[in-house]
């Protein structure tokens, strides 16, 4: 994100101007650092006379002509990514000539080098306000326009954009201002539809190419020549003709962008992006090396995460970020009823949802930097800290809900009547609201007071007496919510009652009903004999936390966590002990008992391996120092032992190790992985490929096994990008003073590629040596505030989160946090990322604290 545009500045350019096209030439056949960018903008004026300014960062500017007149280019200012336009006419023509610079941040046009073949690739990155660093324009969703473009590039690149090429010119060899000549084609792609600026995107480079079509669009996957062997075409367009199917029938428009390319490109800084009919999406989806379903199903969400964008998001844009969720939670929602509905993962996608993305959202909303669904966007900073756990998780758990509230006919009907009165335009809330009302019948507005204009969870849970026959005397659900944040909402629930009958833990009754305030009793359980687990928000119909009374609890860690006939059901169980383990209700040494005595069972791939993720950020962060050897000592032998049982070959083979190797730290349990790495000791039906060998490297290094010498000779076995982050990673492990130092340095130089800087990072904070890292914590915070404001955003909120001393879990760390806020008074997001990174502190002490009482 370039310029801070504001949301009044915004505002009044918007009441100002109507953007009618955009022609884009650029020439990318020369020069490393910078490329020729020619911008002609057409555009009216609502009041002529007036003056505004059009955006345009880093660049270096030569000529810039408006209505005919040349206008003073020293009046640009490239830092603050602004060039004023004096004295509007009625209609008007704008062109810009100007040399941009590639980035290396992933924002902008981004350059990389492939260091197999040294090819090099380019990508844009424009989301939130980045389209300015590759052409001028009037960079803020409300103001669409057609785009047109034109590329010159190197003879053997493949050109991409939102639209099919119209025509590709060989020329003979061209020479430009930075370099010498070359072999080159012209490319000219029509003018698109309208769209706002940041999902217009350019991709380009010598990618490999490979073509499909379905239902009359033209399919395309792309991805590096060196990964090429590894796309695996099929599955992914399989996935793909399976969501435009499901999106024709359930939004009753069709795809509106002609073709539908998807491109895995290099150093992608977020999943995946919805430029229109050119989605570009983190090259790590082009699985090099084995990997669990759980990992392809996540690729699967994302492929049609960014398909449903193309109607939300894209055919119909929010005005402004306030209304960012309009664009991301129902794409997430959308993404996960595409694949429950028409995908072989069926209704196992809801059981993901659950213990996955509403983790996310629950975690997210219990942050001091909490906000509601529909949040205040003042200005980009504050929106580029939004793309988080409430934007997206958080508001697909309500629209889920919402679905139970109105019925899902009801809300897709509304989805096509917002789509036929708002195709091409922009919107708000209100627009939203208005068409579910009108298919439903129902007024939202108190829902909408509730769920999108109210921060933070509520906390479900069950409160009943039993007679001394074993039966409910009463029953009543019992909703809290804490003292900053008060709202009690009203929420659609169902109570499970569950039982062991031969062994299986199966339900025995059902009931459903509206939970409102903060008791709602529950006659219809009033004389049931009481069960052996009682789950509230049942079936996941909304959007709280909920506890398990003493008996569920005690029958899941006595091994009724494995007994679950059903996925969904044992999920949310997996769900409300993780909660109450991370808000203290729970002790670390139970959750941790309890994943041992049950997770070796769980079928399901994805929440096995969330679990087992959460088992070890518990014992590391949580626990009792004291208990910590011992939590650490019982995972890693549970572990080895379903490993050693594990069917040869399978998914469950590959998770049990790669979980069992970040917690590997006796003699034993590194030989085990160091036997695995040399190839003495593979277990059955396991392959030790590219990616599992830099696992284990990284584990052996980390545990003092292995030195600089391995991770070189690893990284000849494996010269190739990810062989490079891997490396990066190891380097920074390194269980020395020295290695530290070295990689700080590398770090705060600022000169990494993104992906390089996000590896070190994690290798520098290692949880198994935190005493390393006990010398950078003043020195975090010396640094932090500079690094924020000389960066870009995107690395400057890598090193805040990343670097953040959250492994130093004392009461200094936050006190160093709180008296840097007090005395720097760091800009608004930036205090937002310090602020979350001591509250993790700050729940890690209090959890100890439970855990050692």
């Amino acid at each position: 994100m370039a310029g801070n545009l504001t949301r009044d500045e915004a505002r009044e350019r918007a009441r100002l101007l109507r953007v009618e096209a955009y022609e884009v030439a650029l020439d990318l056949t020369d020069g490393e650092e910078r490329f020729e960018s020619l911008t002609t903008v057409r555009f009216s004026s609502t009041r002529p006379g007036a003056s505004t300014f059009i955006d345009l960062h880093g660049a270096k500017v030569r000529k810039v002509t408006l209505n005919g007149e040349d206008l003073d280019v020293s009046a640009y200012d490239a830092e603050q990514g602004r060039f004023p336009l004096p004295s509007l006419a009625g209609s008007n023509e704008l062109r810009i000539d100007a040399d941009c610079a590639y980035m290396r941040t992933g924002e902008g046009l981004h350059r990389f080098v492939d260091p197999v073949d040294q090819k090099v690739y380019l990508h844009s990155q424009f989301e939130t306000a980045d389209a300015h660093r590759m052409y001028a324009c009037f960079d803020q969703p409300d103001l669409k326009a057609t785009f047109q473009l034109t590329v010159l590039a190197p003879a053997d690149w493949e050109v991409v954009s939102n639209a099919a090429p119209a025509a590709v010119t060989e020329l003979a060899e061209e020479g430009g201002r930075h370099g010498a000549a070359q072999a080159a084609r012209r490319w000219e792609f029509p003018a698109t539809p309208v769209m706002s600026t940041y999902i217009t995107a350019l991709v380009a480079g010598p990618y490999h190419k490979v073509t499909s079509e379905h239902d009359g669009i033209p399919l395309g996957l792309y991805c590096r020549a060196s990964l090429a062997e590894h796309l695996d075409a099929d599955n992914i367009f399989e996935v793909t003709r399976q969501g435009f199917d499901f999106f024709h029938k359930v939004f009753g428009v069709r795809y509106p962008f002609g073709k539908y390319d998807q491109l895995f490109v290099p150093e992608f800084n977020a999943g995946a992006m919805e430029n229109a009919g050119c989605v570009t999406f983190l090259e790590d989806y082009v699985f090099r090396s084995r990997v669990t379903d759980a990992v392809v199903e996540r690729r699967a969400e994302t492929i049609l995460h960014e398909m449903a964008h193309m109607w939300f998001g894209d055919l119909v844009t929010m005005r402004w970020w306030d209304d960012l969720w309009l664009n991301e939670s129902f794409a997430t929602y959308m993404s996960v009823l595409a694949q429950a509905e028409a995908t072989r993962w069926g209704k196992g996608a809801w059981t993901t949802f659950a213990n996955v993305e509403k983790a996310w959202a629950y975690r997210q909303d219990q942050l001091p930097s909490t906000h509601p669904i529909a949040a205040d966007i003042p200005d980009m900073q504050a929106v580029e800290v939004n793309f988080d756990g409430i934007t997206y998780a958080k508001g697909a758990s309500v629209l889920k809900q919402l679905v139970a509230y109105v019925g899902l006919d009801n809300f897709l009907a509304g989805v096509r009547d917002y789509f036929g009165e708002h195709a091409w335009g922009n919107t708000e809330l209100k627009d939203l609201l208005s068409a579910l009302e009108r298919t439903s019948g129902r007024d939202l507005s108190s829902w909408s007071k509730e769920w999108l204009e109210t921060a933070w969870v509520n906390t479900l849970r069950p409160s009943f007496e039993v007679s001394a026959d074993g039966r409910f005397e009463s029953f009543e659900v019992l909703q809290e919510a804490p003292a900053d944040y008060p709202t009690l909402r009203s929420h659609r629930v169902a109570i499970g009652l569950y039982t062991l009958v031969d062994g299986e833990l199966t339900r025995t009754q059902r009931v459903e009903l509206d939970v409102v305030g903060a008791r709602t009793a529950v006659p219809e359980l009033v004389g049931v004999e009481q069960p052996d687990l009682v789950l509230v928000n049942d079936d996941d119909l909304t959007y709280a936390k909920i506890r398990l009374d003493e008996r569920s609890l005690r029958t899941l860690v006595d091994g009724g966590i494995a007994a679950f006939t059903e996925s969904l059901p044992r999920a949310l169980c997996w769900s409300a002990a993780w909660d109450m383990t991370r808000d203290g209700e729970l002790p670390t040494r139970d959750y941790v008992r309890l994943v041992v005595s049950g997770a070796g069972t769980v079928k399901d791939i994805t929440v096995l391996q969330a679990v087992l993720r959460q088992a070890r950020q518990a014992v590391q962060q949580y626990a009792d120092p004291a208990w910590r050897p011992e939590g650490l000592a019982l995972l890693a032998a549970e572990l080895r032992s379903w490993l050693a049982a594990a069917e040869p070959g399978s998914d469950h083979q590959l998770a049990f190790l790669q979980a069992f190797a970040p917690v590997a730290i006796s003699g034993d349990d590194l030989a085990l992985l160091q036997g695995i790495l040399d190839g003495s000791a593979v277990p059955e039906g396991l392959t030790v490929d590219a990616d599992l060998r830099w696992t284990l490297t990284h584990a052996l290094v980390s545990g003092g096994v292995l030195g600089e010498a391995d991770i070189e000779a690893e990284l000849r076995r494996d010269p190739t990008a990810t062989g490079e982050r891997s490396a990066a990673l190891c380097r920074a492990a390194v269980p020395t003073a020295e290695a530290k130092a070295a990689a700080w340095e590398r770090i705060v130089s600022g000169k990494l590629a993104n992906h390089i800087a996000r590896t070190t990072i994690t290798g520098f904070q290692d949880p198994h040596h935190t005493e390393l890292l006990a010398p950078y914590r003043d020195t975090y915070f010396a640094e932090v505030g500079r690094i924020y404001k000389e960066w870009t955003f995107d690395q400057a909120s890598t090193f805040a989160v990343g670097l953040f001393p959250s492994l130093l879990i004392e009461p200094e760390t936050v006190a160093a946090a709180e008296r840097h806020l007090a005395e720097e008074q760091p800009p608004q997001a930036l205090r937002r990322l310090i602020l979350e990174g001591a509250d993790g502190v700050s729940r890690a002490l209090r959890n100890r604290a439970k855990d050692a009482s």
